[in-house]
C-alpha cells in the first residue's frame, strides 16, 4: 500500500537537492516512525528534526539524505559512522553499502537501535558501545566515515584509517555555526567542500550506560 506521506518527503527531498534515486528509495523504504517516540510518530515523515531518548535527536530527512547522498555510496564499501543514536541514519547506510561499523556512546541508545536492526533484519550492520573519537582501529581501514555529532575537527587518525578515494563526511564546530562538510582523500592530500549549515547536538568524549 502506497504510503502518501512518504511519497511527499522524497518529492521534497527531490526538490531540495537530493537527486540520488538509490538514495530517495532508501529514505521512502525505511519505516523513520520506528525510530521516534510514540508521542512524535505522527511526525515521521515530516521533513524535521525530532528528539529521541537521552536529549538526543533524530535528523531531519534532508540531512541524512544530504550526508548519505555525499558519501556517494556502493556495495562495496565499508563504512564507519560515529554516533548511531536513534539507529536512523545507520539504517539508510547498510542499505547501500557492504557493512556499517557504528559506535555510539550512550548505551541505552545503542541497544534501542540493535532492537530495531534485528526487527528490520538488518544483518550487515556491526555495533559498539564506545566513545567515537578513538575510532575503532582493528576494523582499519575504511572506504567511508561518517559523524553524526557535531566535532571541532576530524582529527588525523581519522583519514589515516581512510583508503585512498575515501569519503569523510561531519558536521564541523566553527564557532558559533556548524557546517556540514565533506572530505575527500586523494593520494594522502584531503580536498574538502562544504555541504551546508546545519545543527547538530556536539560529539562529546566518554561512555554513558
Amino acid at each position: 500500500m502506497l504510503d502518501v506521506r512518504k511519497i511527499r518527503l522524497t518529492l521534497e527531498l527531490r526538490n531540495w537537492g537530493i537527486t540520488n534515486p538509490d538514495v530517495l528509495s532508501v529514505i521512502e523504504k525505511i519505516p523513520r516512525e520506528i525510530f521516534v517516540s510514540k508521542n512524535f510518530r505522527h511526525q515521521a515523515y515530516e521533513n524535521i528534526a525530532l528528539p529521541i531518548d537521552r536529549e538526543q535527536t533524530i535528523s531531519q530527512p534532508y540531512i541524512v539524505a544530504l550526508m548519505t547522498q555525499s558519501l556517494d555510496l556502493n556495495k562495496k564499501h565499508k563504512v564507519l559512522e560515529i554516533g548511531t543514536g536513534s539507529g536512523y541514519q545507520t539504517s539508510v547506510l547498510s542499505l547501500l553499502s557492504r557493512r556499517v561499523y557504528t559506535i555510539e556512546r550512550i548505551k541505552s541508545l545503542l541497544v534501542g537501535a540493535e532492537n530495531i536492526f534485528k526487527k528490520l533484519k538488518l544483518t550487515n550492520i556491526v555495533t559498539k558501545h564506545g566513545d567515537g573519537n578513538l575510532g575503532w582501529p582493528e576494523q582499519n581501514p575504511f572506504d567511508r566515515i561518517v559523524f553524526t555529532a557535531a566535532t571541532e575537527d576530524i582529527t588525523e587518525k581519522f583519514f589515516d584509517c581512510l583508503k585512498n578515494q575515501g569519503i569523510i563526511v561531519a558536521p564541523i564546530i566553527r564557532g558559533s555555526k556548524q557546517i556540514l562538510k565533506k572530505f575527500i582523500k586523494t593520494n594522502n592530500k584531503i580536498e574538502t567542500e562544504k555541504l551546508s549549515d546545519v545543527l547538530f547536538v556536539p560529539n562529546l568524549t566518554g561512555m554513558k550506560d
